[in-house]
């Protein structure tokens, strides 16, 4: 993402949408005034509902009162596997405390990070990334809410952990960006995959042969805003707003109508994080 890049002009409204996983905490919210200024500015293209997920602590205070603001904002709180070695026990306690929340819709975003060990300083290892995980995995049955999963080049052992501990009743990749044999496994074991604007890029091979493979009944739709822009906008600040573009370029790739796909993921939306 470039701060030089002027930010995307609004798409034609697609109706109705969910944005299944951003961050309005990085996109510039600060109070209930931000919040729910980027709120409308998606609900003005369709995208009516948001999910705004943590990847530390402070983001999920942030997350459950952005929440408690604005009533089209619901949370998802968790560690983000990259940070999974500051869960001490007062972190998880309150994570805890926060993920009970009424207005928050899943345990997430956790997974496995296996690209950024020995790259970014102070990242936890993958024996502590796993800990982190399986811990999540419990709080979310706990609950019996919905797992978020971050998964960078670690299918393999995601999979593992989720078959060891028992995975909990619904499941999303987010930002799901692996191959065609890893969106059949996740297909079988009945994941939601949640698709971003990776999924425009045309140097996303693998994606975009695997994204036709997934039901129309397990897709998501997200930004991960501010980060993923969509094409023709990468590298530009990336916004709820945006996801009408994200939609419609995977439609194309799926063969499917844009607004039937947007009725279908918004449905999902609201049957896997219980949405009114």
């Amino acid at each position: 993402m470039s701060a030089a890049r002027p930010a995307p002009e609004a798409p034609q409204p697609l109706s109705p949408l969910v944005d299944a996983h951003t961050h309005l905490d990085a996109c510039g919210a600060e109070d209930a005034a931000t919040t729910s200024a980027i709120v409308d500015r998606a609900a003005a293209v369709g995208v009516g509902r948001i999910v705004t997920v943590a990847d530390d602590l402070e983001a999920a205070r942030f997350a459950v009162r952005a929440a408690h603001w604005d009533d089209r904002v619901h949370a998802a709180v968790a560690i983000h596997p990259t940070r999974a070695n500051s869960l001490d026990d007062a972190t998880r306690a309150e994570i805890e405390k926060l993920a009970a929340d009424p207005r928050c819709v899943a345990v997430g975003e956790t997974g496995l990070d296996l690209y950024w060990p020995g790259k970014l300083d102070g990242c936890a290892e993958p024996t502590e990334q796993e800990e982190g995980f399986r811990w999540h995995i419990d709080l979310a049955k706990r609950l019996g809410k919905p797992l978020m999963i971050h998964n960078r080049e670690a299918d393999a052992d995601l999979l593992r952990v989720l078959h060891d501990e028992g995975a909990p009743e619904k499941v999303i990749f987010h930002c799901f960006s692996s191959d065609a044999d890893m969106a059949r496994r996740c297909v079988d074991a009945g994941y939601l995959l949640s698709f971003s604007g990776t999924v425009s890029f045309k140097n996303a091979k693998a994606l975009r042969e695997a994204a036709p493979l997934v039901p129309r009944e397990l897709v998501l739709v997200e930004t991960d805003a501010p980060f993923l822009t969509p094409h023709p906008f990468r590298g530009a600040p990336n916004e709820s707003y945006c996801l009408p573009y994200t939609v419609r370029a995977l439609a194309e790739v799926r063969g499917e109508d844009a607004e039937e796909l947007a009725a279908a993921t918004t449905a999902n939306a609201e049957r896997v994080y219980g949405l009114s």
